[in-house]
């Protein structure tokens, strides 16, 4: 399934949205080119900024925990986690502001990347992406707008179906599929770091919570 928009109008430009959008595809551009140029040096850049679980237990290169959710592993990757931010981020930034939105971003981010090093604390191989911090803002996004429908690309058999789908419905069976997936990963070996999403998404319900009877929810809905 792919979302394409939610049916809930924001109320103000998500500046803050749009900021990390082009932080993430600016530092993704710059990541390829110096791929391009030089391979070694490419990856030296993600070993240098990406978060190394083994090295943070050890107290070590702890600014890395923010500099790796700039960081994307592919087109698909980034493509994935900015239409994602597209589509949950602005009705998020409406509900805690700008200020407040970013903190959430980053804070709900900073808990995934623990919750990845709680579960493979001796992996040395660097973890890199804005998921979890998205999953945070999906998570709030949960909680917030209960009542929301995505507009999604759903295959049916041999066939591709445009449908509306509660957001309740299509972020829980996101949310069941990382844990799944999760349950089922071997430590050490690369691949998606569903954990950093478990507790982004974790993070960003909480936050929904404390705040969702101060926030002003929109009183309208778009087909």
């Amino acid at each position: 399934m792919i979302p394409l928009r939610d049916d809930i109008r924001s109320e103000k430009r998500p500046l803050v949205s749009w900021g990390l959008m082009a932080a993430c595809v600016g530092v993704f551009i710059y990541q390829m080119l110096t791929d391009y140029q030089d391979p070694q040096t490419g990856e030296l850049l993600v070993r240098t900024y990406g978060m190394v679980p083994k090295e943070i237990v050890a107290g070590r290169n702890l600014w890395t925990l923010f500099t790796s959710m700039f960081l994307h592993g592919g087109f698909f990757h980034i493509i994935g986690n900015m239409l994602y931010l597209w589509i949950f981020g602005d009705n998020i930034e409406d509900a805690f502001g700008h200020f407040w939105f970013l903190l959430v971003y980053l804070f709900t981010g900073l808990v995934g990347s623990l919750l990845q090093i709680v579960f493979m604390p001796g992996s040395s191989i660097p973890t890199i992406g804005a998921s979890g911090a998205i999953s945070g803002v999906m998570g709030a996004y949960f909680v917030l707008f209960p009542r929301a429908r995505v507009l999604t690309l759903v295959p049916i058999f041999f066939f591709i179906r445009l449908i509306y789908l509660p957001a309740p419905l299509l972020l829980g069976f996101w949310i069941l599929i990382q844990v799944l997936n999760g349950c089922g990963s071997v430590p050490g070996t690369g691949g998606v770091a569903y954990f950093a999403h478990i507790g982004g998404f974790a993070a960003g319900i909480i936050l929904g919570l404390v705040v969702r009877n101060r926030v002003r929810r929109p009183w309208y809905e778009i087909s």
